[in-house]
């Protein structure tokens, strides 16, 4: 499969062998974060109680904001492989124009192509 793309008059492609390492990548990502919860999941339940009674509210509020960090991300990794497997994968979600593809290497769960990225992070 090869996802043609033109981007401000260039034109881009996604070939097989892109989707295939953006593919192994997500799957990486998805692995790291589920273990990442775990750990998060057996250190919280494990030591819940002696662990409070030694750590400030800081650190407990830092793992819990890293969870949530890594429960985004997986949702966010999810949604990327669904979207390949459906193939919708590469396309913004805002203008529905082509994700650029230097993006989707850097950052292959991207749902937005580099400009609305930027409209959405203004609006912030």
């Amino acid at each position: 499969m090869v996802i043609h793309q033109t981007i401000g008059g260039r034109d881009t492609v996604l070939t097989a062998e892109d989707l295939a390492a953006l593919r192994e990548n997500l799957h990486e990502q998805r692995l790291f974060r589920q273990e990442q919860l775990r750990q998060f999941a057996a250190f919280s339940s494990d030591r819940a109680e002696d662990r409070r009674r030694r750590e400030d509210a800081a650190q407990i509020e830092v793992g819990v904001k890293l969870a949530a960090s890594a429960r985004m991300v997986l949702a966010d990794v999810e949604a990327a492989l669904a979207r390949m497997d459906c193939g919708q994968y590469g396309a913004c979600h805002l203008c529905r124009r082509a994700v650029e593809r230097h993006r989707l290497l850097i950052v292959p769960q991207a749902r937005y192509c580099g400009r609305c990225q930027q409209v959405r992070e203004a609006g912030r």
